[in-house]
């Protein structure tokens, strides 16, 4: 069991930063409370507004393709979508306060939900969940705040495992937030000031003391992205010696929270609560 729950333990910090530079480009969007971001392979974006109870399809310039959602209980509404994960194929919605996760297709069109709240099994309730991703091999993994765990579902919707509970020793979650899962399939949870990294059978791998009051997380690409109100911060997961990278953002006046970030071919994307903003790459 041991051996199970704590295959390597290795602390990283951030306290040696490395610095990159990003240029203001433009801001699209119009939301009323924003609360997640995503891009899918394609490079169409997907965006989350729990004010509106709305989810939407932008392309990079800004232009809202498809938008859909609205407050409610029935398939396609939400009440208070806190995360949206994409895919090439399906787009999936953390449906916080209806308890569930909503799957749709690229153009935003409902295929399914999975609700297991009234479940006779315990372990396979979740409620309020925060969070939502798939890995490459089609599992779902859900970010059960109601239970402080996580939640892994295979590819035909059927309950797998859950890990990071109590019994998960030190990589035991307490306050999770947000969770996305890195090309390799590994699980990476921002929790209560630091980013705890499971592989994707549950077993706790490293935790990362980030000594800065961390708010989101994001990985495109094996690009890992981080922030707190007023800071971002990068890692390239595929080097394995690599150092977060502080970003400064030039021509930009932060007047308002972080919400999220993510880099996607070259190009830095900042989500607050009314908009998306564009950054370039300045070395």
């Amino acid at each position: 069991m041991i051996t199970k729950l704590i295959v390597f333990l290795i602390f990283t910090s951030f306290v040696e930063l490395l610095s990159q530079t990003y240029i203001y480009e433009y801001s699209f969007g119009n939301f009323k409370d924003a609360a997640a971001f995503h891009v899918n392979p394609a490079g169409v974006i997907y965006a989350a507004d729990r004010g509106t109870n709305e989810i939407y399809k932008l392309d990079t310039l800004g232009n809202v393709l498809k938008e859909t959602g609205g407050y409610g209980w029935d398939r396609g509404a939400f009440d208070e979508p806190v995360d949206i994960f994409a895919t090439t194929l399906n787009i999936y919605v953390a449906d916080k306060n209806n308890h569930r996760i909503q799957r749709f297709d690229k153009d935003l069109n409902f295929i399914s939900q999975l609700y297991t709240r009234n479940a006779d099994n315990p372990d396979l309730k979740f409620g309020y969940p925060l969070a939502c991703a798939t890995s490459n091999m089609g599992d779902l993994f859900i970010l059960d705040s109601e239970n402080t765990r996580i939640l892994k579902f295979d590819l035909f919707g059927n309950f797998n495992s859950t890990f990071g509970s109590i019994d998960a020793g030190s990589f035991v979650l307490s306050h999770p937030l947000k969770m996305r899962i890195s090309q390799d399939n590994n699980i990476y949870v921002l929790d209560d000031g630091k980013i705890i990294v499971f592989d994707q059978y549950g077993n706790g791998l490293q935790i990362i003391d980030a000594e800065k009051k961390l708010k989101n997380i994001n990985i495109v690409h094996n690009i890992l992205t981080t922030n707190t109100d007023d800071e971002i911060f990068i890692l390239n997961l595929n080097v394995p010696s690599a150092q977060f990278n502080a970003v400064s953002l030039i021509g930009y006046d932060l007047n308002k929270s972080l919400i999220n970030s993510l880099l996607y071919k070259g190009k830095l994307y900042v989500l607050t609560q009314n908009e998306i903003s564009v950054f370039s790459y300045h070395p």
